[in-house]
This record gives C-alpha cells, sequence and structure tokens, in this order.
C-alpha cells in the first residue's frame, strides 16, 4: 500500500502464468508431452516448428491475472480489493 500510495502513474497488479519451454527431437515427441501437458490441465500448451525445423514445446499454464490498480497516480481500488486480489494471486501461484 505504501508503494501505491507514492506512485504517479498507472500501476498494475499482472500475475504471469507458469511457461516451459522444451525442445523436442521428433514431432512424435512434442505431441506427446503436448498430450501429457492438456491432460494435467495446461490448456493453453502447444506446439511451434521455427524456420531451421526447431521443435519447441511450450507447456502453459491458464492462471493469469492483470488487474489495474491505479490510474495517474489516483487509487481505483480499495485496500480490502487489493488484499482480496493478493490470496487470488496466491492460489494462482499455488496452483501454478
Amino acid at each position: 500500500m505504501t508503494a501505491l500510495e507514492k506512485a504517479t502513474g498507472d500501476v498494475v497488479l499482472k500475475f504471469e502464468p507458469f511457461v516451459l519451454h522444451v525442445l523436442c527431437q521428433e514431432l512424435q515427441d512434442a505431441q506427446l508431452l503436448q498430450s501429457v501437458a492438456i491432460e494435467s490441465g495446461f490448456r493453453n500448451s502447444g506446439i511451434t516448428v521455427g524456420r531451421g525445423g526447431k521443435i519447441v514445446m511450450a507447456v502453459r499454464s491458464t492462471h493469469c491475472l492483470e488487474v489495474p490498480l491505479s490510474h495517474k497516480g489516483k487509487l481505483m481500488v480499495s485496500e480490502e480489493y487489493i488484499e482480496y486480489l493478493i490470496q487470488v494471486a496466491n492460489q494462482k501461484m499455488e496452483e501454478n
């Protein structure tokens, strides 16, 4: 709260989800990993094949959070709401 009170610009509470990039030798390896990741709840996982043939499997969580708290130095939410957001972010971290 002290940092928010001193802020003069915009402040956003942001929690970014878990991301793991795995370089795979074969497409079949990436497909197997993607299946396991999705079945484990990492719904935003996917495979990318680069120009040089690199196969990258990205395991991504869906647990994200981005909430504006202040605008031009003016606090837009209550301290109680910020405490609630911190609890939500901590729960997302546990799920991650």
